[in-house]
């Protein structure tokens, strides 16, 4: 281990709390730092998966021909604040523009090891704490309403192969075997084996504040204001309380992180895209195991809490509160594929993903500042937040992990903000 220093983590996600653990088992004087409580975001609103197939992004070569159905059709998954398009405009271009068979698969190939092994990376983090009943190992079903929808996915299908996930298909009548809760709807449902899932994100992000406690670290609320440079490198942050000295910052603040980059002069592309979720509270039935509808490309999750239902996207920044459309969508398609599905409440949720144009996170250290990026991991965070939070506790001890980094660049969309 490299002489011990003192580190602030910004932001108590999982990329934060991930890499705050890790920084402490490496022996540094860890202080995490966020303006709400653990995974306050992303973090505790996600699906809840432990997404390992989860290695093809977005922008896939058909982008173009699928976007523009999708948005004149009220009934797909994306969703448009047409009042931001100006704004999103310039991220939007560079988002299409990799949207091209050789840009597809740089994704993907910096997609497959970022995420493949999400359940090990999970357990490692958690063995023997608090946080270890969270993670718990599931198969994992694709619902299809027929084998001719499966077989449309052949480009995805074709990905998850070439890395040995080869689904179990069945069915007609199988299905409702295999999985009860579904209804007539489904007629094939496409089963992954060895996958994993959160039994409870916001618990788990809490608990996993608590390990860091345990462990040694400590955990501050208070907002960053500014981080303070001195001869190009950083020795303090700025926060709503005071300042707080460091020898170096881990950026892990999501979204939130955009702003915080301005202050060190960088000006980043980052965009959310607005994620929602139906949870719905005692429901009637659950799921063996998670699912994913592909009629209406959200996520199924059964959780200690209940049922979450959770996806669409809508591109329009954070300035506005949850729109009702895609709530409306999520639920219309929960009543045709759960049909006898109820509930004693329903909650609804909005929050932001932090998404970059070529569909990958940024990880590493920005210039020579000593601040280390770990954001803009997009449909990904709670998969891939525990390996992000290993590689940065790497970097910042001089190791250089057994992955190739360039694709993670945290300064590859450079530029100066003023």
């Amino acid at each position: 281990m490299t002489t011990p220093r003192k580190i602030i983590v910004i932001g108590a996600g999982i990329c934060g709390l991930s890499s705050a653990i890790w920084l402490r088992r490496a022996g540094h004087d860890v202080t995490l730092v966020d303006r709400d409580g653990p995974g306050a975001g992303a973090s505790y609103g996600n699906a809840g998966l432990l997404a390992q197939w989860a290695m093809v992004p977005v922008n896939t070569p058909d982008l173009l021909t699928t976007g523009l159905k999708y948005l004149v059709n009220p009934n797909s998954p994306l969703f448009m604040q047409w009042g931001y398009l100006p704004r999103l405009a310039p991220w939007l271009a560079r988002f299409v523009g990799n949207a091209n068979p050789r840009d597809c698969r740089r994704m993907i190939d910096a997609l497959i090891p970022m995420v493949t092994d999400s359940v090990d990376q999970h357990i490692a983090l958690t063995r023997g704490t608090r946080a270890a009943k969270w993670v718990i190992t599931s198969d994992f079903g694709y619902a299809y309403p027929s084998r001719k929808a499966f077989d449309a996915d052949a480009f995805a299908w074709g990905i998850k192969r070439e890395v040995g996930m080869v689904p179990t298909l069945h069915e007609g009548p199988q299905v409702q075997e295999i999985e009860p809760m579904l209804g007539p709807s489904v007629g094939c449902l496409a089963v992954l084996e060895g996958h994993g899932h959160i039994a409870d994100p916001g618990a788990y992000m809490a608990d996993l504040a608590e390990v860091l406690r345990d462990e040694g670290g400590q955990y501050l609320q208070r907002e960053i204001i500014d981080i303070t440079l001195t001869d190009g490198r950083i020795t303090g942050v700025e926060t709503d309380q005071g300042p707080m000295p460091c020898d170096h910052a881990v950026l892990a603040a999501g979204i939130w992180s955009k702003p915080l980059m301005r202050k060190l002069g960088i000006k980043v592309h980052l965009e959310a895209e607005r994620g929602y979720h139906l949870h719905f509270v005692n429901p009637s039935q659950m799921p063996r195991h998670p699912l994913m509808i592909s009629a209406g490309k959200f996520a199924v999750n059964p959780m200690a809490t209940g049922l979450r239902c959770a996806g669409t996207v809508e591109l329009g920044g954070i300035e506005k509160g949850p729109s009702a459309a895609p709530l409306k969508l999520i639920r219309s398609h929960v009543n045709k594929v759960f049909p006898d599905l109820r509930a004693d409440h329903v909650e609804e949720w909005m929050g932001f993903r932090p998404s970059t144009p070529d569909s990958l996170p940024l990880v590493g250290e920005l210039g020579g500042t000593g601040v280390f990026a770990a954001f803009g991991h997009q449909h990904v965070g709670l998969t891939a937040g525990p390996k992000t939070g290993r590689i940065i506790a790497g970097l910042i001890d001089g190791q250089r992990p057994n992955i190739d980094l360039a694709p993670y660049d945290a300064n590859r969309f450079h530029a100066s903000a003023r």
